[in-house]
């Protein structure tokens, strides 16, 4: 069983638009970076004009939706927590990601430090 451990970083970069599997979902991307280590992160859900719902999903359109919007509450969040006014302004700013084994588990902007 793994450890967790903390590792102190930046956001190297960040991005809204077309990301997740086979680049068919919107939201948002970020590449993590510390001393030694990097990974990305995103959270998307499937871009309403590039997959189309039909019998054959898992998923409903009311899923995509609430979807769509906790995706929006989230970078909504990530804006105030780094006191910028977009998603731009994001980059470089101070991280702390938690690591299970070479997974990362969760990671936080560093509001304290801001």
């Amino acid at each position: 069983m793994s450890e967790l451990r903390k590792e102190l970083g930046k956001i190297e970069s960040v991005s809204f638009g077309h990301c997740g599997y086979q680049e068919c979902m919107i939201g948002i991307q970020v590449t993590l970076s510390g001393k030694g280590w990097g990974v990305g992160d995103s959270r998307g859900d499937w871009d309403a004009e590039l997959i189309k719902h039909d019998k054959h999903c898992k998923w409903t359109e009311a899923g995509r939706d609430a979807n769509y919007a906790d995706i929006m509450r989230y970078v909504s969040k990530l804006l105030k927590q780094a006191k910028v006014h977009n998603v731009n302004e994001l980059k470089g700013v101070p991280i702390e990601a938690t690591f299970d084994g070479n997974c990362l588990k969760e990671w936080r902007i560093l509001e304290e430090v801001l």
